[in-house]
């Protein structure tokens, strides 16, 4: 079988150099990959045909008889942010001076050929959505973000491990699990705990655990339920993600679930109250300056105070990803939260 032939076109080679690297890293002698760098021997290829499963082309580069070529999928590398512009409906445009980690997500998402070839790759992922507080939207975050990987071609499972469950409002089923055998293996979970509780689990765009009639009190469960789930469900394998919406106390069975992550993604706002938390949260993690975790402003709004930037409150971390306000959110769901350039940012983050 034939490697993919992957073309990468700019006559910046300080930007196609760190993206060369970065296929390098991920399908080293999988793929067959050309970097071109001259605006001469480009028009010179392209003038007899070309046959290409991907090509990433500069926008000086670009021009529309690139798709009389046999090209599985183009990408147009776009100098300015241009959200909503439509433009070439065959190119699939990205904004250049991204990371290079949000930029090869999106090109391995949207090519088929090689978004196969990265599920084999690796092996399912457990993302905590954590907060050090109430009020920042973090379950907002995390449902965005399962629809937002879904239409990145993952397969998403949504956990809300939360003590008292209120997800359900944004979503068309809001019945809970009424099966009382489920809960009597709830209650005595072992290795193969998914597997038992498989035949309950629901899809509205992703997959999702269905929440509990009551509080996990009342039915007499520990908050190490959420994590049990997780880790089996990851050995199932029938997943590239599990997001685990957790609660926002800390205990030991949220630090456990904090240590099983494999990535992790702590929600604060732009206010003092909310920063200061997240502060302390810190302080009480081992281990948080490493890749594993990510910190995003939600419900951003240029227009209001932003203690982010105040001298009087020094923040023991760094804001990897802003989401900006929501009109009108008692009204929205899912879809609209995933349709925010915010939530898919972060998406990528977790890709």
């Amino acid at each position: 079988m034939p490697r993919p032939r992957i073309i990468i076109a700019d006559t910046d080679v300080s930007y196609i150099y760190p993206l060369q690297l970065k296929f390098v890293e991920e399908f080293f002698e999988e793929i067959d990959l050309e970097l071109i760098s001259e605006k001469e021997y480009f028009n010179f290829l392209f003038s007899s045909p070309q046959k290409a499963d991907v090509l990433v082309v500069s926008e000086e580069l670009y021009d529309a008889s690139l798709q009389r070529h046999n090209i599985g999928s183009v990408f147009l590398m776009t100098e300015q942010y241009e959200e909503d512009r439509t433009g070439d409906l065959k190119a699939n445009r990205i904004f250049k001076y991204t990371s290079i980690k949000e930029i090869f997500n999106e090109i391995i998402g949207k090519s088929e050929v090689l978004q196969i070839r990265e599920k084999t790759k690796k092996e399912c992922q457990i993302i905590v959505i954590d907060s050090a507080c109430g009020g920042t939207g973090k379950t907002t975050l995390a449902l965005g973000i399962s629809l937002s990987l879904t239409k990145n071609y993952k397969r998403v499972l949504y956990i809300n491990a939360g003590r008292l469950q209120s997800f359900q409002r944004v979503l068309n089923n809001q019945t809970p699990i009424t099966a009382a055998n489920v809960y009597s293996k709830l209650a005595s979970p072992d290795e193969s705990i998914y597997e038992n509780i498989k035949h309950v689990i629901r899809n509205e765009h992703f997959s999702y655990l269905p929440p509990f009639k009551t509080a996990i009190i009342s039915l007499g469960l520990p908050y190490s339920i959420y994590g049990k789930i997780a880790l089996s469900a990851k050995k199932a394998s029938d997943y590239d993600y599990i997001i685990v919406d957790v609660d926002t106390s800390f205990d030991d069975d949220k630090a456990n679930l904090l240590s099983i992550a494999d990535k992790v993604i702590i929600v604060t706002k732009q206010n003092e109250a909310a920063l200061f938390a997240t502060n302390v949260l810190i302080s009480n993690i081992n281990g948080v300056n490493s890749e594993k975790y990510s910190f995003v402003c939600n419900d951003f709004d240029k227009n209001r105070e932003n203690a982010i930037i105040s001298p009087n409150l020094p923040l023991k971390f760094s804001v990897n990803e802003y989401v900006e306000h929501m009109d009108h959110y008692d009204s929205l769901r899912c879809e609209d939260y995933s349709k925010n350039a915010g939530i898919q940012r972060t998406a990528f983050l977790v890709m």
